[in-house]
């Protein structure tokens, strides 16, 4: 047990953190070492994004499917399994020679984290104490923000000093450990009844529910063509050293860890279809002032470092308001409409990462963040549809 001030968090928890910090480490390093595995992969920077895009679509397409597949099964022997099977395809990536290899791996990867971070959030929803289930699910939903600010910028680290196979080494042997520890300290958590595929989908006839979810996919393709070729944008357009690839990411992950707390506040105080529309609003309008700047041949230094520091702010500010407003729009199944809207941002994702890598490779670094901010004013239009009060079920519901 670990006690701050006079509340008991159990050491479970903290493993539980450990996982997906692992898993938000996995997903967003790669944008700090592209050119390094393009290079030893003897393909392109666009090429090796897919590595992105396999990761992002494989969590998408089987998160509710494992959800239902699993469901009836003890949560920790999901959650182990799941671990295991991450750790050994991020392992194996240190002697892959191919692309179409590592594609394979991150698709096998992408999978099992979609096991792993719903299952670590149904551990810590049932465990924690009453009145604390919003405690005991921060701190693991945080494991995937501090990777931006530790996990990401470290990882990159690696990859400078090593190489980037060290990186995915590192992440191998943290999730390995984690597995030993979680097999040994989690607790058992009963699977449920059996729930079919088309009743976890229902909130699929809910109109805001489905606007939600485009938004937050418009939002994972965008935030992503951006962020996934971030790295590529330093070493290549600016002609920087990976070192300063290092510093852009960590400032990166340094502000969105503040970001995702100030989109908490804005939420709470401004109403969550405010903040979903400020934020929105203020993530495509920084990436217009950063194509901008690149556009005009701008260098590395200050200003470029503002530009990037504005952006983190919306771009990871964003959460909590979509979360809230899920929430909002079908309390009667908040959780699967919540899930939904996680499935649409990594799909976005994946999409995102795709599109990026075409326009690298065809079109020029500017266009990178100037598309990706035409995705995020599309996201932002679609909000604007949404009812400003929940309907009933039966209201919901009529919609198709």
């Amino acid at each position: 047990m670990l006690m701050t001030g006079k509340i008991l968090y159990p050491s479970w928890l903290f493993l539980l953190f450990a996982a997906t910090l692992a898993l938000g480490t996995d997903e967003f390093v790669i944008s700090g070492i592209l050119p390094a595995i393009a290079s030893d992969l003897g393909t392109t920077t666009g090429h090796v994004g897919l590595l992105v895009t396999a990761f992002a679509l494989a969590f998408c397409i089987a998160s509710p499917v494992i959800a239902v597949a699993t469901d009836k099964y003890d949560k920790k022997k999901v959650l182990v399994g799941g671990l295991l099977i991450f750790a050994i395809a991020n392992g194996l990536m240190v002697v892959v020679n191919s692309l179409w290899l590592a594609l394979v791996l991150r698709v096998i990867a992408g999978i099992s984290a979609s096991a792993v971070s719903p299952t670590a959030m149904a551990i810590a929803g049932s465990r924690a104490p009453s009145g604390r289930e919003g405690k005991f699910l921060s701190i693991v939903t945080a494991g995937l923000t501090v990777a931006l600010f530790t996990g990401v910028p470290f990882g990159a680290w690696v990859g400078d000093i090593w190489s980037w196979r060290g990186t995915f080494l590192v992440i191998a042997l943290v999730t390995a450990t984690v597995t030993l520890l979680s097999a040994a300290l989690t607790p058992h958590v009963p699977g449920g009844t059996t729930t079919s595929f088309s009743e976890r989908l229902s909130p699929i006839y809910n109109r805001d529910v489905i606007l939600l979810v485009i938004a937050m996919f418009l939002n994972g393709a965008g935030g992503l063509t951006f962020y996934s070729y971030l790295g590529s944008i330093v070493e290549v357009g600016l002609d920087e050293s990976p070192s300063n690839v290092t510093r852009t990411l960590l400032l990166v992950g340094v502000v969105g860890v503040v970001a995702v707390f100030l989109g908490g506040i804005l939420t709470d105080r401004a109403g969550h279809r405010a903040a979903r529309s400020i934020i929105i609003g203020g993530h495509a309008v920084s990436l217009g002032f950063i194509g901008t700047f690149l556009l005009s041949k701008g260098t590395y230094g200050i200003a470029f470092f503002m530009l990037i520091a504005c952006w983190s702010v919306f771009a990871w500010a964003l959460s909590p308001a979509m979360q809230a407003s899920l929430i909002a729009a079908d309390p009667d199944r908040a959780m699967l409409a919540a899930s939904l809207g996680i499935s649409g941002m990594y799909g976005g994702a994946g999409i995102g990462a795709a599109i990026g890598g075409f326009l690298f490779d065809h079109v020029g670094l500017a266009a990178i963040p100037l598309v990706s901010g035409c995705l995020i004013t599309i996201a932002w239009v679609s909000v604007q549809f949404i009812r400003r009060s929940p309907t009933s079920t039966s209201e919901r519901r009529s919609w198709r």
